[in-house]
C-alpha cells in the first residue's frame, strides 16, 4: 500500500479490504468526468497493482454518478489540434488496456451515468455490477463526437456492432434489465452494487493468481488471435497454469471427493 500512497492521487482514491482494492473515481462534482489527470492517474495506478499482491480490485465512484465519461468542459476549453486528441484518445487507450490485461480481476461497481467514456471505463472491467439507477448510453453522435477510448472495440464487442451504432445515432439509452440481457452488465441488483462487487471480488481473490492472470489477460489476448494461433496459445497458457504448483491441492481435494461440487444454490 505505500507504493500505492507514494502515487499522490488526487482524481482516484484507493482503499484495502483483505487483498481486495477499492478503487473510488472521485471527482463526484463533476460526475466522475474523466480528464487527462485522471487518466495519467489510472495508469499510473495500473501500472503498479499487478505487482503490488493485490487479488482483485474494485471500481467504485463518489456521488450519484459512476462516470459522465470525457470532461467536455476541459476538452472546450483546451481547444485542442487533431494531432492533440489523438495522443489523448491514445492515453486513454494505455489506461484501459491496462484494466483489461493487467490480469488482475477488475469488478465495476456501477450506479447512475455509465456514459460514452464512463461506458469505455466501465467495458475495461472484467466484471460489471448495475443497480436499479445505472443506465448506459452513448450520446457522441448528438455531440457531435466520435468515441476514442476503446468503445469500438469493447462495447461493441459486449453488445455487437449494430446495438453501438443504434446508440451513438439516436442516443439510445439502457438500463435494468434490458441492459443486462444485451450484455453491458452481467449483475443486475436491487441493493447496493458496490457490495455485490465486493463480494465478487473477494470470491476471485481467492483463486491462485497465475490463474486470474491467465483469465484476466490471457483471454482477451486470444481474442485477437487468428483461432489457429488462439488454439496454440491456449494450449501454451494451460499446460503452465494447470500445472502449477498452486492447482495441486485443490486437485488433491477433487480426487479425494473433499472439495464442494460444483452445482447451483437451492
Amino acid at each position: 500500500m505505500n507504493r500505492i500512497e507514494a502515487l499522490n492521487l488526487e482524481n482516484l482514491a484507493v482503499e484495502m479490504e483483505e487483498n481486495v482494492a477499492l478503487v473510488t473515481l472521485n471527482r463526484p462534482e463533476k460526475r466522475n468526468a474523466l480528464n487527462a489527470d485522471t487518466i495519467e492517474e489510472l495508469i499510473a495506478l495500473f501500472s503498479l497493482l499487478p505487482r503490488s499482491g493485490v487479488g482483485a480490485v474494485v471500481l467504485r465512484a463518489a456521488g450519484d454518478h459512476f462516470c459522465a465519461g470525457l470532461d467536455l468542459i476541459e476538452h472546450y476549453q483546451e481547444d485542442r489540434s487533431a494531432a492533440d486528441f489523438m495522443h489523448v484518445c491514445l492515453r486513454w487507450h494505455e489506461a484501459f488496456n491496462k484494466m483489461e490485461y493487467s490480469g488482475v480481476p477488475v469488478i465495476a461497481a456501477l450506479h447512475g451515468a455509465v456514459v460514452g467514456g464512463g461506458l469505455e471505463l466501465a467495458s475495461s472491467a472484467h466484471i460489471r455490477v448495475a443497480d436499479h439507477s445505472t443506465y448506459f448510453a452513448l450520446p457522441e453522435g448528438q455531440r457531435g463526437l466520435f468515441t476514442g477510448g476503446g468503445a469500438t472495440i469493447r462495447v461493441a464487442d459486449l453488445i455487437g456492432k449494430a446495438r453501438m451504432i443504434d446508440m451513438m445515432l439516436t442516443g439510445r439509452i439502457y438500463k435494468g434489465e434490458e441492459a443486462m440481457q444485451v450484455g453491458l452488465c452481467q449483475y443486475l441488483v436491487d441493493g447496493s452494487s458496490e457490495d455485490k462487487a465486493l463480494e465478487l471480488a473477494k470470491a476471485a481473490a481467492q483463486n491462485p493468481p497465475l490463474s486470474n492472470f491467465a483469465i484476466c489477460s490471457a483471454i482477451s489476448h486470444m481474442q485477437n488471435m487468428s483461432a489457429l494461433d488462439a488454439s496454440y496459445a491456449e494450449a501454451v497458457v494451460a499446460g503452465i497454469v494447470n500445472t502449477q504448483p498452486a492447482s495441486r491441492g485443490r486437485l488433491e481435494a477433487f480426487a479425494n471427493k473433499t472439495a464442494a461440487r460444483v452445482k447451483p444454490k437451492a
